[in-house]
């Protein structure tokens, strides 16, 4: 690529937070490629001016950068490796930059399996939700070699308001990621509990919105997320299940450390029931029509 060129740049994953991202990218001038699992989400992206691929191998062919933003370390490591990865066709120097929460452990495993091959791997999972994806205005917790930095500092220019730069090695971003997984995860299991127990006294959830939105038991995450519940609309912009997952591995990786993280363990436990009562793929406030459910509380849009 000449040093003039701007880089070309695959976006495998196409949905809440990956257009965003692609369209991101494709607004800073780079030339973008997406790929996804559901056709209809490539033609959209196509509609919108980018160009489609039918599988990762050939969204990655000329791509001097891949972004994947996919849920989780398995398909992550099936987009690299599986049939029709990116590792089958992504150029020599190239960098694949990964945005799925996963254990460290594995990160590293599978920038250590990129590498050999000749090729980057940046660990760098996001924060800041669907709304500053398509704005550009991610926050990026990233790790990797000082060359994978280099090759993705296009991209990451286009993506994100705010990089960390985390360390020379992968799994330093996906570490700090699960800090903040943590933490998020349980400010919604606490929030939700709060806005039931709330409507549970009777009181005007609203009133009690503004309240605590002033006061020292604000969150951040009740501050963005009960507007959903007091609104009833639980359309997914981040699901009950993503904190399963997210919540799952950071029990593994504290029991391998024999490390306690009994209010992360009582969070998990919350989102699973959650799940478990039907409500795996709805927006993550769900927590809180589980809470009403089982104690007889209504809440807006909700049956009585």
């Amino acid at each position: 690529m000449p040093e003039s060129a701007k880089p070309r740049v695959a976006v495998i994953g196409l949905g809440s937070m990956g257009f965003g991202m692609a369209t991101s990218l494709r607004r800073a001038g780079l030339e973008v490629t997406g790929c996804d699992v559901s056709a209809d989400s490539v033609a959209r992206f196509v509609a919108d001016g980018g160009k489609g691929a039918g599988t990762p191998a050939e969204a990655a062919k000329a791509a001097d950068i891949v972004v994947s933003v996919v849920v989780n370390a398995a398909q992550t490591e099936t987009i690299l490796f599986g049939a029709n990865g990116v590792a089958e066709t992504l150029g020599k120097g190239a960098v694949f930059v990964s945005s799925a929460t996963m254990d460290p452990d594995v990160a590293r495993r599978l920038a250590k399996q990129l590498e050999a091959t000749g090729r980057h791997y940046l660990d760098a999972p996001i924060s800041g939700g669907a709304q500053r994806a398509a704005q550009g205005e991610l926050t990026v917790l990233a790790s990797g070699s000082p060359a994978a930095f280099a090759k993705a500092r296009p991209a990451l220019d286009a993506m994100a308001a705010k990089l960390y730069e985390l360390g020379d090695d992968a799994g330093q971003g996906a570490a700090f990621k699960m800090i903040n997984q943590l933490l998020a995860g349980v400010h919604i299991a606490a929030a939700s509990e709060a806005i039931a127990f709330a409507a549970k006294q009777g009181l005007d959830i609203r009133k009690v919105y503004e309240v605590i939105t002033a006061s020292a038991g604000n969150s951040w995450m009740f501050e963005n997320r009960m507007p959903h519940v007091l609104d009833g609309d639980y359309t997914p912009r981040s699901a009950v299940e993503i904190f399963v997952k997210d919540l799952g591995i950071i029990q593994d990786m504290a029991r391998s450390q024999k490390f306690p993280v009994p209010v992360a363990a009582a969070a998990l436990q919350m989102f699973l029931m959650t799940a478990a009562s039907g409500m795996g793929r709805d927006d993550d406030a769900s927590v809180a029509r589980m809470y009403a459910r089982v104690t007889g509380t209504h809440l807006p849009g909700e049956p009585k």
